[in-house]
């Protein structure tokens, strides 16, 4: 058995495929004039039984060579300068290259990597100035689901981003300015309960803002409800016409109908949803009272926010007497969440800023006049964007402009990345390219955009009543559930340990729950799958790394002196060999997350690393191991195991315990 390694000369560390990749630059760069593409067809082998990394770049480049992709695999084989990396590079099938790693150098990275806190993960050559616009509730109501997305993918980019060597610089766009206050202070005046709002203020303001969102929706409903049905009564009647229920051969007709159909079945949908708006005051008898009191509620809203806006002298006082109560419940959730912001500069913080704006864009011929309104027309639109309305009130894109325009002047940064619902990826598109028309076209803008959380039954989460599920509900109860877990799982623990597992437990299941997702698309929340012992959840990886400290609490490991006085490793078996280089390719993990800001590949990532680790928890005993360096070896993989779980998961936001 080999001796101790205290003496060895670390390397520059390496993450594997890109050295791999830098390898078949040099070769492809003589054969082809751009090698970019072919170089994203090298890979991590999805089969171990062929290699560790696999290159399918001859098959596309039979179209540039005219050669068979075999032949052009051979070509490129045999320039190739990879005998310190890989001991194996085969050819297989019509002209697949793959590569095995040479068991020597990834030893010494693991060997590497054991002392290191950034377990031999490189920080990027060129670091670059990201800021992150995310999580940006309206404070002027409770944080809900909706806000759960974006406030954890969020996070997850700045810690991932930071991590790598990136300056980072995050903030929270807070809706704390417009309609919305609009509302609680016409709530105010007219509809506060002055004892509850002395007792409890937060939970005041937002009951009047949402009673006056609801007697708003009421009135507009009874309004639109009626034409909508009227227009869905015509659009059947015409439909009946085209279908006889017959069947039809003319696939144009089919089409025609199937098309009418879809936007009755849209238009009906729209129609109950203003029914059930509806529905909600006139079960009310109190709402409904009030409803009839407050027909005029829609203007009177938007007048009392025009003179917030003007710097009405009451309304700025009572704006600045809500905003610091609003700010604090929502600051409460963060805490929870361990969020924090290097910023929160509001909307308000670009009031004075919007006439600026729209008098830039005007000096450099970037805007005009149509129907009143100042707008900014480009080719690639056919509606313009619209920043200052008829009646001179600005727009949500003017503010963003104004944003844009400030982040660029304070920070100088070489991307802007907006964690935003995908439903606003229109906004977007416009906002940035009008941005790169006034001047800003030398930094990244970037939509991060994402789907939805969904209930049981595939339509947007809510209550049984139908209202949106509040932020803060959601976390009490992943917390309560996974109280549950922690008791069937040592019926005689600590009380207070108990808790701590709860709490770590609940929120990371609830955070592993929707960053393991792909982020473009929805998912279906379920409590049961979130705190699931087995498969991909946060629960199953927390597991994994409590099983390592309970391994080296049993063997009373010094760690330290284990980190820093390592044998060398050995693979005895298989599956640590396969360990080793799941545990290499952390870094690699990390570059791919990047590239389209999708932070479910680290959690993939994480669950097959743990999954691994499973597998050599049973056929490789550790502490009954007689082979004293054998032991050691297969204690540094665990201890390399768990810090990689736990520094991945730290990464998305996750705590860890050291029991479970």
């Amino acid at each position: 058995m080999d001796s101790h390694l205290s003496d060895a000369v670390p390397t520059k560390y390496m993450n594997a495929l890109s050295e791999i990749k830098s390898r078949f630059k040099r070769v492809l760069d003589q054969m082809v004039d751009d090698s970019s593409s072919l170089l994203e067809m090298i890979r991590p082998a999805q089969d171990s039984k062929f290699g560790d990394y696999q290159a399918n770049c001859a098959m596309p480049m039979k179209g540039m060579l005219g050669e068979p992709p075999r032949k052009i695999a051979e070509q490129i084989v045999a320039k190739l300068e990879i005998d310190d990396l890989c001991h194996s590079v085969e050819i297989a099938g019509p002209g697949f290259i793959n590569l095995k790693l040479d068991d020597s150098w990834l030893k010494q990275r693991l060997t590497e990597a054991l002392p290191d806190p950034r377990l031999g993960v490189p920080l990027v050559d060129t670091p670059g100035t990201y800021v992150i616009d995310f999580s940006s509730p309206n404070v002027a109501k409770p944080m809900h689901v909706g806000h759960i997305r974006s406030t954890l993918i969020g996070d997850g980019l700045s810690k991932t981003l930071r991590f790598v060597g990136h300056r980072v610089i995050t903030d929270n766009h807070l809706g704390d300015w417009g309609t919305q206050f609009g509302m609680i202070i016409y709530g105010y005046k007219h509809l506060v309960n002055p004892q509850a709002y002395a007792e409890k203020p937060v939970q005041e303001l937002g009951r009047l803002y949402k009673q006056v969102r609801q007697i708003i929706d009421f009135h507009a409903a009874s309004q639109q409800r009626p034409t909508l049905l009227e227009r869905i009564a015509k659009q059947r009647a015409e439909l009946e016409e085209l279908d006889s229920g017959e069947p039809v051969d003319d696939k144009k007709k089919r089409k025609e109908i199937g098309r009418r159909k879809a936007k009755i079945a849209e238009q009906q949908e729209q129609a109950n949803e203003l029914e059930a708006k509806m529905a909600t005051v006139q079960s009310d008898t109190d709402l409904l009272k009030l409803a009839e009191q407050h027909t005029d509620i829609a203007t009177e809203v938007l007048t009392e926010t025009a003179k917030l806006h003007a710097g009405d002298q009451e309304n700025l006082a009572l704006w600045n007497e809500f905003l610091p109560y609003c700010r604090e419940d929502i600051r409460r959730i963060y805490d929870r969440l361990g969020i924090e912001f290097d910023h929160e500069l509001g909307e308000s913080f670009y009031h004075d800023q919007l006439e600026g704006v729209v008098e830039s864009l005007a000096e450099k011929g970037l805007s005009r006049e149509s129907e009143g309104a100042t707008c900014v027309f480009m080719e690639q639109y056919d509606t313009p964007m619209i920043i200052r309305k008829k009646d001179g009130a600005f727009l949500y894109a003017t503010t963003d402009l104004a944003t844009i325009q400030h982040r660029a002047t304070t920070w100088q940064p070489s991307a802007m990345l907006y964690v935003v619902d995908h439903r606003q990826h229109q906004h977007f598109e416009k906002l940035f390219d009008a941005a790169k028309l006034w001047g800003y076209d030398d930094v990244e803008m970037t939509h991060v955009s994402f789907g939805t959380v969904l209930g049981d039954d595939g339509k947007p989460f809510k209550t049984r009543s139908g209202d949106t599920v509040g932020l803060e509900g959601l976390l009490d109860e992943a917390v309560h559930r996974a109280g549950q877990l922690a008791t069937e799982l040592n019926p005689e623990g600590n009380a207070a340990e108990l808790q701590e597992v709860a709490q770590v437990v609940g929120i990371g299941g609830l955070k592993y729950a929707d960053l393991s997702q792909n982020r473009s698309s929805d998912y279906k929340f379920s409590y049961d799958k979130m705190l699931a012992l087995k498969g991909n959840t946060a629960t199953y990886l927390q597991y994994s790394f409590a099983r390592v400290q309970g391994i080296l609490r049993k063997g009373n490991i010094d760690i330290e002196a284990m980190r820093n006085d390592p044998v060398a490793f050995c693979f005895e078996n298989d599956v640590e060999r396969e360990l080793g280089v799941s545990l290499i390719r952390f870094g690699e993990t990390l570059d791919e997350v990047l590239i389209d800001y999708k932070l479910n590949l680290l959690a993939n990532y994480l669950f097959e690393l743990a999954q691994t680790f499973s597998g050599f928890f049973e056929n490789c005993p550790v502490l009954k191991n007689e082979d004293e360096d054998l032991k050691q070896s297969r204690l540094q993989l665990c201890d390399l195991t768990a810090r990689t779980i736990q520094t991945g998961l730290s990464l998305l936001g996750i705590d860890v315990v050291e029991k479970m």
